[in-house]
């Protein structure tokens, strides 16, 4: 299984068990700025037989026919294009070769085609709904591209116990969900931030938490310019006593959550199927850069006037099953969900041969496209590692390692200083 940030860890591992019970997969972490530090994977709680951190090349070197006969990659759609072009070349003449799967890590409310073309071409691409396989299979077929891979299943971290009302003995505990790049304005997260600190005061009985995704220094799936931690420390009048910033797994936070507030996360899915109250804010408007249009219809939008004056949104049924979420039926819907992917794997599986990988994107359908997407995870335009990028598998010294980490550590720092202190100067002088 490869992954390029925590969450996209979280969903390929977590995929990868719903899949094949049972199994434990050999983990690669794709080399990038959105890596996962040690923390942010035990934090995830999704485990591996093994864990290695690559380059793209390295990668395929690693997937060899002989060693695997599932690939799941949990990646951006530009790096799941290059592994399947890499994939394919090293695997031209194989009888034998392992069933590729990819597929999305939540809502899909950006990008839709741009995203879908550049997971064409694997065995298998989950839709995590029925709302998203429909979809997925008009974009194929509007882009004369092959369906038949498109395969209808569920969030793999969707689960937990049913929210009970009354039934706590805990503070009622209001969750906001942060996000890392949603929105991005440092006025807009300041205002959400106040706006929740605010919440806390008006109703000193209640326990407001702020859950953020990465600690300062970490990154993930996107670029974080203004994180909440520093925003946290300029609220009007300080922070209330009952207003908390935490850390943690999604599941365990909603464990204790009796509402769940966010802009547009994927943990209003995992909310919904646990029937917790869940509020989609619309304080700065519905609007597709947000991504909170997806929840139009849900019953969920609300602003925190509303949620202040003690408004409990209600999920509309129709659009909960659409998603595929199950509104407090927790169990028994969310594992059938997997069933028709994993017979469909298992069908694959066992195959005595199957066809090349095919992507829709090739140096003749996109040729002003596909090159630039490749060179940068390593390829040349017909998958092989260009020329210093499939340097021979040896052993590497201690000191080697340590340097090669160190250096690497350093550029991404250097990276995180650049995006979260340089850039926004640079880009107030252009205001001037």
């Amino acid at each position: 299984m490869l992954a390029d940030s925590d969450t996209r860890w979280k969903w390929g591992a977590l995929t990868a068990h719903r899949l094949v019970p049972g199994a434990r997969p050999d983990g690669f972490l794709l080399r990038g700025r959105a890596t996962p530090t040690v923390r942010q994977l035990t934090e995830v709680g999704a485990d591996a037989a093994a864990l290695r951190e690559v380059t793209g090349t390295e990668f395929v070197r690693a997937a060899h026919p002989d060693r695997y006969d599932v690939i799941v990659l949990a990646c951006v759609g530009g790096a799941v294009q290059a592994m399947l072009h890499g994939l394919g070349h090293a695997w031209d003449g194989v009888a034998q070769r392992p069933v590729v799967v990819t597929g999305y890590v939540g809502v899909v409310y950006e990008k839709l085609a741009d995203g879908l073309l550049l997971r064409h071409g694997a065995d298998v691409v989950l839709a995590n709904s029925r709302h998203d396989a429909e979809r997925f299979r008009a974009v194929y077929a509007g882009a004369g591209a092959g369906a038949e891979s498109v395969t209808e299943c569920a969030l793999p971290f969707l689960g937990g116990e049913p929210y009970e009302a009354g039934c706590q003995v805990r503070p009622y505990t209001v969750v906001f969900a942060a996000q890392p790049s949603v929105p991005e304005s440092r006025a807009d997260r300041m205002y959400l931030l106040e706006r929740a600190a605010g919440h806390a005061r008006l109703h000193p009985d209640r326990e407001v938490l702020v859950k953020l995704r990465s600690k300062p220094g970490e990154h993930t799936t996107h670029i974080e310019e203004h994180p909440y931690q520093k925003l946290a420390a300029r609220l009007k009048g300080g922070a209330p006593p009952n207003f908390r910033l935490v850390y943690g797994h999604m599941g365990e936070v909603l464990d204790r959550a009796d509402l769940l507030v966010t802009v547009s996360s994927t943990a209003a899915l995992e909310s919904l199927h646990r029937a917790v109250p869940t509020a989609v804010l619309t304080d700065l408007g519905i609007r597709e850069p947000l991504g909170n249009h997806h929840f139009l219809g849900s019953g969920c939008l609300a602003s925190w006037d509303e949620l202040d004056a003690g408004l409990l949104p209600a999920p509309d049924p129709e659009w909960s099953a659409r998603q595929g979420l199950g509104g407090g039926a927790v169990d028994v819907p969310h594992e059938q969900a997997f069933a028709t992917a994993r017979e469909r794997v298992a069908h694959l599986c066992a195959q005595p041969q199957l066809p090349p990988l095919a992507p829709y994107y090739t140096a003749r359908t996109a040729p002003g496209y596909l090159p630039g997407i490749l060179a940068r995870h390593g390829f040349d335009p017909g998958g092989r590692p260009l020329p210093g990028r499939a340097a021979p598998e040896r052993p590497e010294s201690a000191l080697r390692r340590a340097t090669r980490n160190a250096l690497r550590d350093a550029a991404r720092g250097a990276y995180r200083h650049g995006v979260q202190r340089v850039a926004p100067v640079i880009r107030r002088l252009g205001e001037l």
